[in-house]
């Protein structure tokens, strides 16, 4: 696992194997099965989360007992909760597998140190964190101002390989609709093109 954790940094950023060596040294490798948790609400997160293989969903579950979901992570796709790890407070979010996940975890601790000693992998950290800052508004964007087929639409451009990996429930749940708006949106879809 971590040869692909290894072939994902060699892409963004130049290291030597010495550096590369320091990393391995504080990775833990970690398997879920389908369904099992990484994180659940309550418990404070502590790690840099990169999933090697596998799908998890990030969510949290209202006083009805509705999941609400904010993010899904798949091969090559950093995840965690960064609030929690920030500030050291318990996670108000779950984490979860929809499919068997491997990911390589890193305590915040070793990351830190290893971003202090390692310039390019601070690098392309902050890199990532921009993106994800990006993706964030546009996500946050789409919530508010689009309709339901612009939400299915945007996630189907953006993420066609999830549509099949992902259950219709979760994705509409993701897209902040009824499970019955996303099928009908589907098929209004399925007749235009």
């Amino acid at each position: 696992m971590f040869e692909i954790f290894k072939e994902y940094i060699s892409q963004k950023a130049t290291l030597t194997e010495t550096e590369y060596a320091k990393i391995e040294a504080v990775c833990i490798i970690k398997k879920l099965r389908k369904r099992q948790y990484l994180l659940q609400e309550g418990d404070v997160w502590k790690y840099n989360a990169f999933i090697t293989k596998g799908l998890v969903r990030f969510y949290s579950v209202d006083e009805n007992g509705r999941e609400n979901i904010v993010s899904f992570a798949k091969e090559n796709w950093w995840t965690g909760d960064r609030a929690s790890l920030l500030t050291g407070e318990p996670s108000k979010n779950n984490i979860d597998a929809i499919e068997d996940t491997e990911l390589v975890l890193i305590t915040k601790t070793n990351f830190d140190r290893l971003c202090r000693e390692i310039p390019a992998l601070n690098d392309m950290v902050n890199a990532i964190l921009n993106k994800s800052f990006i993706a964030s508004q546009s996500r946050i964007h789409a919530a508010i101002a689009f309709t339901a087929e612009q939400k299915y639409l945007n996630f189907a451009e953006k993420y066609p390989d999830l549509l099949l990996r992902i259950p219709q429930t979760m994705i509409a749940s993701y897209l902040g609709i009824t499970p019955e708006t996303l099928s009908r949106v589907r098929k209004e879809t399925v007749k235009k093109h």
